[in-house]
Order: structure tokens, then sequence, then C-alpha cells
């Protein structure tokens, strides 16, 4: 599972614990602050029941946390993505409590080119290889048509024994590959 996000000068994923990553679009104190409760949410799981908490779970809390505070400004669409033992997990959480997983997800106001990219190049037996690529490409494509999705390019590899920061580039040096000869 590999996730990507994009911004000028935050940093748009959030790394809750070495197992699960978030993801932030809309108001970056709201995202920022609730991911990181989750992160504590989390450890005390961890630390309760002996065990690792499940994506699912932790999704769950972090929906459970939103749908309190629905209709109380609260600006955010987040991923959270991890590993746990059932596998990789994809959730969608947003600030009025909704929670959905599905295998691929993109938020933000550049969603819709991102969008575009990954449901043309999507497949469920890519390489890792492919499946970074595919990120890279569909965040650099999100950002190059809107300009409120940012300028850095960070890219992850999520999988059985957490997670691995695999990119982190400028939107302007991935032109040159994305658009070859259009210089």
């Amino acid at each position: 599972m590999c996730i990507r996000d994009s911004s000028q000068t935050v940093q748009k994923c959030l790394e809750i614990n070495d197992y699960l990553l978030g993801t932030m679009a809309g108001g970056a104190a709201d995202c920022q602050y609730w991911e990181r409760v989750l992160g504590m949410e989390c450890r005390l799981w961890e630390l309760r029941n002996g065990s690792r908490i499940t994506v699912a779970a932790a999704s769950k809390i972090l929906a459970n946390i939103t749908y309190a505070y629905r209709r109380q400004g609260l600006s955010m669409g987040t991923m959270v993505a991890g590993w746990d033992k059932y596998g990789p997990s994809l959730y969608y959480v947003d600030d009025q409590g909704t929670r959905m997983k599905h295998n691929i997800f993109s938020v933000g106001s550049g969603s819709i080119y991102a969008y575009g990219v990954l449901d043309a190049g999507y497949k469920t037996d890519m390489s890792v290889d492919e499946a970074t690529d595919l990120a890279r490409r569909s965040i650099f494509h999100a950002t190059f048509r809107d300009g409120a999705s940012g300028g850095i390019v960070s890219v992850y590899h999520i999988h059985a024994n957490g997670w691995t920061k695999v990119s982190r580039d400028d939107q302007t040096k991935l032109h040159a590959r994305y658009f070859p000869g259009k210089q």
C-alpha cells in the first residue's frame, strides 16, 4: 500500500505511530491536533490491551471524535492507513464523523486531478515500484492543476513491518518526468 500527499510548506502525511499514517486536507491545525490525539489513543489502546491497535479501530476512534465535534467548525478530511494483523487497510474519515474503507482515496482540493490518474493506472496486482510511481504521478498532477494542493510530494510504502518513507520530491522537479518535452 502506498500513500501520497503534498504541500508547499506543511507536511501533510502525519506519522501516527510506527504502523499508522494519516493524511490531512482542510484545516492543518484540526488535522494535526486530532491525529496527534489519535496517536495517544492508539498508544493507550496498546497499553490496555497488550497488542497493537487495528487500522479499523484507530479510524473508528478518529471518526467518533470528529462525530462528537460535528457542526463545531472542524475542517478536515483525512485518510488513516496502516498494516495490522488483517493486512493493509485504508480508511477515509472526515469532520462529520464519516468513515469509509476502500483501496484508494484522495482527499483535498486536488482530488479530482489525482483521481483521474489513479482511476487510469490503479491495478490490484501492482509492484511497489509501480504503486509508488502511480502515487507520485497522481499527486504531481493534482499539484500541477490545483494551486492549493501544494508543491512537495511525499510517498510512503506501508508494509507488514510498518511504513517506509520512499521519497520527498519538489513538484517542479517532477514536471520533466511526467511531461517530457514540455519544458
